[in-house]
């Protein structure tokens, strides 16, 4: 078999939950490597695994709900770690939190994270992502135990073990991100952080004095009154994943379930928002 990679270019708008979708939809084909982009992110397959309809049957490219578009390019010899090097820059958020691939030099900041993505989201670069640092690195969250529910790469539940929560559950419904949150948590030398592969189904009869969700309104919305029914008194929820026009919805959804608003970061339309019980 030869290593000539296909690589496919996708821009996608909304980025991350069309992101999230697409990939998920590419996984189930040959496509073996996916890195994220400003814009979107690249899909890699060799080229002799490649066939003319392999994009056909692929849903989300018909979505309304999605803008979609792609370009594609032959490449020879892949290097994946020229390719991280070249689409994963390492950031700091607000000079207390450095993420970071593999391959970066380590820096001093107080909270160093060792992220590889892969084929799961979630790497700081992304507002939602950003903001919901920001929350955690000005909240104590020491002894708290926490649910990072849609965790992606299992960032958000890394930071707050750094930070003193424990016992810590990372939930998410893909595989990828499943394992991938494994992997960075191992990285990352954690050890109150149980991975779960799953939605919010498992979530009965648990209690949080934390709850983290970075996932997209319509799943929050529509998974608001399992995540209350198991934050404790006095715990507080972190939210985001949605824009700035979306905070009506909630807001309503919080607050009739008798949550209190603390507060919000707006990062480019889009928001994060702090609730306690």
């Amino acid at each position: 078999m030869s290593n000539i990679y296909l690589g496919y270019h996708f821009t996608v708008t909304p980025k991350e939950l069309g992101s999230e979708i697409l990939i998920a939809e590419l996984g189930e084909k040959p496509f073996e490597s996916f890195i994220e982009t400003e814009l979107g992110f690249v899909a890699y397959v060799q080229k002799d695994l490649w066939f003319e309809t392999i994009l056909d049957d692929i849903h989300v490219l018909q979505s309304d709900e999605f803008s979609i578009s792609y370009s594609v390019e032959e490449i020879d010899q892949v290097n994946w770690n020229e390719e991280w090097e070249k689409n994963f820059e390492p950031i700091e958020v607000d000079g207390k939190c450095h993420v970071r691939a593999p391959f970066h030099a380590k820096t001093d900041a107080a909270y160093d994270i060792i992220i590889e993505p892969k084929m799961s989201f979630g790497t700081g670069h992304h507002e939602t992502t950003h903001m919901m640092i920001q929350h955690l690195l000005e909240t104590e969250v020491a002894g708290m135990k926490t649910l990072d529910m849609g965790c992606g790469t299992a960032i958000l539940a890394i930071l707050a073990e750094m930070k003193g929560a424990k016992p810590i559950d990372a939930i998410d419904i893909d595989n990828w991100c499943y394992l991938n949150s494994i992997e960075n948590a191992e990285r990352n030398n954690c050890s109150e952080i149980t991975v779960y592969e799953g939605d919010a189904a498992l979530l009965s009869g648990k209690k949080y004095d934390l709850i983290i969700a970075n996932i997209n309104r319509n799943i929050l919305l529509n998974d608001m009154t399992s995540y209350v029914a198991c934050l404790n008194k006095n715990g507080l929820l972190l939210l985001s994943g949605f824009y700035t026009e979306d905070i009506p919805f909630i807001d309503a959804a919080c607050t009739e379930r008798g949550l209190t608003y603390v507060k919000k970061f707006e990062r480019n339309n889009w928001v994060s928002l702090k609730y306690v019980n």
